[in-house]
């Protein structure tokens, strides 16, 4: 059996499947982890032991040596979607309750869910369409979109929105693990090389642990809801990134689009922010829903869009190379057609 490359087969099917899983799992059998107890109650309850070991085998992949220009576009990259996250997030803080959308068409819909979708690149996907439409130097920008992995930019950007108030320690307990993994990695390339093996394998524990959290009539509530930000995420956040990558990254756009994404890994945020935030724990299970929703639509349209981008600006290099290329008419050829 292929079950592995069944699930990869799936846009983000090593976070979304074992999610999906856990949601039936709590849905349907709510009180399962209680009754067997043990080793079973905590992987369906670890979301947070899990989710920092992951965090911390991320930071340690990261490679301060990475050259001058894969730093450069993954920089541009990365501030540009978390900027955009932060303005969506001011502008949200004004024009919707509190609590988010209780009611109608966009129920569910919150400053919470907005800033988590947004505010992540999936990685793997951003590099899995450069190799094949971009450069190697493009492919290697998303070094940095791991700086984006964890609650800690959706809790700048909420913090300085003023939706939420966090206490710096929270901060500090929010990145440590990631600054431990950075400077471990950093100091030992066998570390890095060791701890870089444990990102992928830890996915489908926490994608798990995470959807025994989440009711499905949550996820049925909220899917138009999710289809929307899904969609909001790529025209708000991947204008700005083709503009980005255009004007300072040095690109022609197409890896500012293949960066319109949401990561599979800000599923995890709503939960985490809302087991600091008790205000904000109410739109955790929604935020979630939609997060998840945003997720699995931008993984299917992403590549998509970025192909049709791609073979534009290739058409368009194709005709201007063969515009350069053509023989202009020597005199003695115009002459031999009596143009003389």
């Amino acid at each position: 059996m292929h079950i592995k490359k069944a699930i990869e087969r799936v846009p983000g099917g090593l976070m979304l499947i074992p999610l999906l899983l856990g949601a039936c799992v709590h849905t349907f059998a709510p009180d399962a982890g209680k009754y067997f107890g043990s080793f079973t109650n905590g992987l369906m309850t670890g979301t947070v032991p899990i989710l920092a070991v992951w965090f911390f085998c991320m930071g340690a992949t990261i490679n301060l040596k990475a050259t001058g220009v894969v730093l450069k576009k993954s920089g541009t990259l990365v501030l540009t979607k978390i900027l955009v996250a932060w303005v969506v997030a001011m502008i949200a803080t004004r024009l919707l309750p509190p609590g988010g959308i209780q009611t109608g068409l966009f129920t569910g819909l919150s400053v919470l869910a907005l800033v988590t979708a947004m505010d992540m690149t999936n990685g793997g996907l951003y590099a899995a369409l450069m190799q094949q439409y971009g450069t190697q130097e493009e492919a290697g920008a998303f070094v940095l979109t791991s700086i984006e992995s964890g609650p800690l930019v959706s809790m700048l950007i909420l913090g300085a929105t003023g939706v939420a108030v966090f206490e710096p320690r929270l901060f500090v307990g929010a990145v440590l693990p990631f600054l431990i993994g950075f400077a471990l990695g950093n100091l030992d390339a066998e570390l890095r090389e060791f701890f870089g093996r444990c990102v992928h394998p830890l996915i489908p524990f926490f994608g798990f642990a995470l959807g025994c959290s989440i009711d499905l009539g949550v996820i049925a509530k909220s899917g138009f809801t999710g289809v929307f930000v899904g969609l909001a995420v790529i025209v708000i956040t991947g204008v700005p990134l083709i503009l980005a990558d255009k004007v300072i990254g040095g690109g022609n756009g197409t890896a500012g689009l293949a960066a319109s994404s949401t990561a599979g890994a800000a599923v995890a945020n709503p939960q985490i922010i809302g087991n600091m935030i008790p205000e904000l724990k109410p739109m955790a299970d929604s935020a979630t829903a939609i997060t998840a929703t945003a997720c699995l639509l931008t993984a299917i349209l992403v590549p998509i869009l970025t192909a049709m981008w791609a073979r534009k600006y290739e058409m368009l290099r194709n005709k201007e190379q063969s515009a350069q290329a053509a023989p202009a008419q020597n005199p003695s050829s115009l002459a031999q057609d009596g143009h003389f």
